[in-house]
């Protein structure tokens, strides 16, 4: 069975699977990971709720848990569908660099929270030692992920234009 364009429809929801049992192991949720990799994966990057639920063979509540998650966390946008009220769900080029960037705020605000554990617990302690250690690991990955997503803007442009 092959789709509008010529592909084998079988191999296309093999790769949608195994990518998504990929993003599982990594610690996303499972059907967030089956609808993020099926919209990866479709031409036009961006599919209605019916299509999600008809080519994962799931729910609408299922799609709408899903997509709930992945708009949280920048991976997917919601938008109206043309002429419609009905939604349609995109997946953007950028989406890992807004995922990432949203983590940034997330890693700021621990951040914050570990500073107020080292001053409470006293950083010649031995649990203020261990918050200090940690706060520093923080603040490493926070300059070094500024730092990556510079030069990858700059790679991005290269290979895929602006």
């Amino acid at each position: 069975m092959t789709d509008v364009v010529g592909r084998d429809a079988e191999a296309v929801s093999k790769f949608v699977e195994n990518f998504a049992a990929q993003l599982v192991e990594a610690g996303m949720q499972r059907m967030p990971a089956r609808v993020f990799a099926a919209l990866l994966s479709s031409d036009a990057g961006v599919m209605t709720s019916s299509e999600l639920g008809e080519q994962l063979r799931i729910s609408p509540a299922a799609v709408s848990g899903a997509v709930r998650y992945l708009t949280m966390t920048h991976m997917v946008s919601r938008e109206r569908e043309p002429g419609s009220r009905r939604e349609r769900y995109r997946v953007h080029g950028d989406q890992w660099y807004e995922a990432l960037t949203n983590r940034e705020a997330i890693i700021r605000r621990w951040e914050g929270a570990l500073r107020e554990g080292v001053d409470s617990l006293g950083p010649d302690t031995p649990a203020g030692r261990r918050m200090a250690e940690t706060l520093a690991f923080f603040e490493f990955v926070e300059s070094e992920v500024a730092e990556m997503m510079e030069r990858w803007r700059v790679r991005r442009a290269e290979l895929f234009g602006s």
